[in-house]
């Protein structure tokens, strides 16, 4: 990671097209990960209304099937890195060529994987205690092969090849055979029962990750339990039962997430690369001077309504689950960053309306670092906790309103994270990846 301070490109430089509304939009998604979440679970404690509670619901991940709007956070950033790809390297292959822009694309990704281990916790325990799949990993995955492929075929070849990916891991998904066991605690713990194993189900029973300890006794039944399931099935998409858990399940080393496979896991990073090229074919329009402004707004949103449809249309017979990022939920997830960024980008750049999202864009062009440095400071609600818990917290609650104290406190960690963005955008600071 190094830190830049913004400058004047040299005279022979080509001018640089950078769109305010990509940057808010991104700033916009990092807001609801730094502490909005957190300020409509307050609202929501303090009176609890349908409205409320619609709110806080939908600021929660769907159990599994389904679609809510903190489900769409993570596909989001993923699908404004694929428009920041467009502007970015073609700069890059128009000032050093395409060799160059692919050293970038390898170097930036490598460094933002590395990057994402240390957010995971880094090597603070030893292995297999430590987390190789994570959302940075996942981002860095997916830049680098949407990256790739950016520099190296044609839109209509880029288009072809995102078809592929969310045919192919649907084929592979709903056809390929898997044992006929699901991987949870509870279920696993229930045939280690059946078969007689008493100690094996006690071991399921414990709240410690096997998948991170060295030599664990419950991680060796779960392969025994596993690889004695000789039945196999098609077409099976619950938790722990389908082709992309049991692939992380035999073949994803160290700490996993969901225990016995991770959300971030190895085969369903292959749609993940599709959502960034859905994000790239936003930037092929947004950088096109051949389609004018409103068009484009119209495309994005005419784009984006149909692949909602199409996505909710195929969730019958392949389910919309973010945790293995099914092609449904591709479509369903780009559509929606498709609208958003329409609007945005009709609001931002076409109609020039700028004052109300200036710190969206502080937090959206340090995106990143916002979300390192929360993740280091344990959370900005936690520091605003030291500066108006305890009986500063009290008194809000038995003076005013109860429930007002976790309100105030989100509201000024939301306030700490803008003041750190805005303190790096004024001194031109912005570390780059």
């Amino acid at each position: 990671m190094t830190t830049t301070t913004q400058t004047r490109p040299a005279e022979s430089a080509p001018a640089v097209q950078r769109l305010m509304s990509v940057d808010a939009l991104r700033g916009f998604d990092m807001f609801w990960i730094v502490g909005a979440d957190a300020l409509v679970e307050a609202l929501h404690r303090m009176t609890q209304t349908r409205s409320t509670t619609f709110l806080a619901d939908q600021l929660e991940h769907a159990q599994w099937e389904g679609f809510h709007f903190y489900d769409l956070i993570f596909p989001l950033f993923v699908f404004i890195m694929g428009v920041s790809v467009v502007f970015s390297l073609t700069k890059t292959i128009e000032r050093a060529g395409r060799a160059e822009a692919m050293k970038r694309v390898f170097r930036r990704s490598v460094l933002l994987f590395v990057v994402g281990i240390f957010y995971s916790g880094g090597v603070t325990n030893p292995w297999p205690d430590i987390r190789l799949m994570g959302v940075l990993n996942r981002i860095a995955l997916a830049y680098f092969f949407g990256g790739v492929l950016f520099c190296c075929f044609k839109p209509r070849a880029l288009v072809a090849i995102c078809v592929g990916l969310l045919a192919g891991y649907w084929a592979l998904m709903t056809f390929m055979p898997v044992r006929d066991i699901q991987l949870a605690k509870s279920n696993l713990a229930q045939l280690a029962e059946q078969a007689g194993d008493q100690k094996a189900a006690e071991l399921f029973k414990e709240e410690r990750n096997p998948s991170a300890a060295k030599d664990s006794p419950a991680w060796a039944a779960a392969e025994k339990l596993f690889y004695g399931t000789t039945n196999r099935v098609t077409g099976k998409f619950d938790k722990g039962l389908n082709l992309a858990n049991h692939i992380d399940f035999e073949y994803l080393p160290g700490r996993k997430y969901d225990t016995f496979f991770d959300p971030e896991g190895l085969l369903s990073t292959i749609p993940a690369v599709a959502t960034c090229l859905l994000g790239v074919f936003a930037g092929l329009l947004l950088s096109s001077h051949s389609v004018p402004d409103k068009k484009k707004v119209f495309w994005l949103i005419a784009f984006g309504i149909g692949a909602v449809a199409l996505g909710w249309l195929w969730n019958a017979q392949f389910p919309v689950i973010k945790k293995i990022w099914t092609s449904s939920y591709v479509l369903v997830a780009g559509g929606y960053s498709a609208i958003l960024l329409g609007v945005f980008y009709l609001i931002v750049d076409v109609r020039q309306s700028r004052a109300w999202c200036q710190p969206f864009v502080w937090m959206g062009m340090n995106s990143i670092t916002i979300y390192l440095a929360g993740n280091i400071l344990g959370g900005f609600r936690r520091v605003a906790a030291r500066l108006v818990g305890g009986d500063v917290k009290l008194f809000f609650d038995d003076h005013l309103a109860k429930g007002l104290g976790d309100m105030v406190i989100s509201i000024v960690g939301l306030l700490l994270a803008f003041w750190l963005v805005h303190f790096l955008y004024k001194r031109k600071i912005f570390l780059r990846l």
